[in-house]
């Protein structure tokens, strides 16, 4: 088992290191920009995914309206993964496919931020909604693995972590999700 434990650390870590690469810390400079920006114009963001990638949108969405490192003001952000009903309800009358999108036409106005968040990078229903939110004027952000994807065409921007290996994925999602928290409430709040 010391084996497989030291294995799989040496993996995370080898894959967090390639987050330093310039694409990647681009990519996550220009999501925390476009959050920025859309705070200041008092839009919000809309996130959502499934299985793992649903509680990462829970914690993104839980760490903009509460905080994240400051005591400051909420921030508007909907994860659109927590409301049973509604799901249930689109997954039995529109179909799985639709959980996400029926939602975000009824919560997304241009200007909004709307982020997918799916390690494969073709999830029907993530990827439905982003497409959803473009055709109602707002911002697209996927975060995704770095396999070749449906997703990237519905993505204004995008965070690919550096593995196509699930785990991975997901660990590098949370510590990018951490980074453009600070990032924004450091904007935003800082000296203020």
């Amino acid at each position: 088992m010391k084996e497989k434990i030291e294995r799989l650390i040496r993996e995370s870590l080898e894959t967090k290191t390639k987050l330093l690469e310039p694409g990647n810390i681009s990519a996550i400079e220009n999501i925390a920009r476009a959050l920025i920006e859309a705070y200041r114009a008092r839009k919000k963001v809309v996130v959502f995914g499934n299985g793992g990638s649903a509680a990462d949108a829970q914690h993104l969405a839980a760490e903009l309206v509460c905080r994240f490192e400051l005591n400051r003001r909420a921030l508007p952000a909907l994860a659109l993964t927590t409301d049973p009903s509604v799901i249930t309800s689109a997954g039995n009358d529109f179909g799985f496919e639709d959980i996400f999108s029926r939602q975000v036409e009824a919560h997304v106005n241009p200007g909004d931020v709307a982020i997918g968040i799916t390690t494969s990078g073709n999830s029907p229903n993530v990827i439905k909604a982003l497409a959803q939110a473009k055709k109602q004027k707002a911002l697209t952000v996927a975060f995704t693995g770095n396999r070749e994807s449906g997703i990237m065409e519905q993505a204004d921007l995008c965070f690919r972590a550096p593995s196509a290996v699930t785990a991975r994925v997901q660990e590098c999602h949370g510590l990018a999700i951490h980074v453009i928290c600070s990032l924004v409430e450091g904007a935003l709040f800082e000296n203020k």
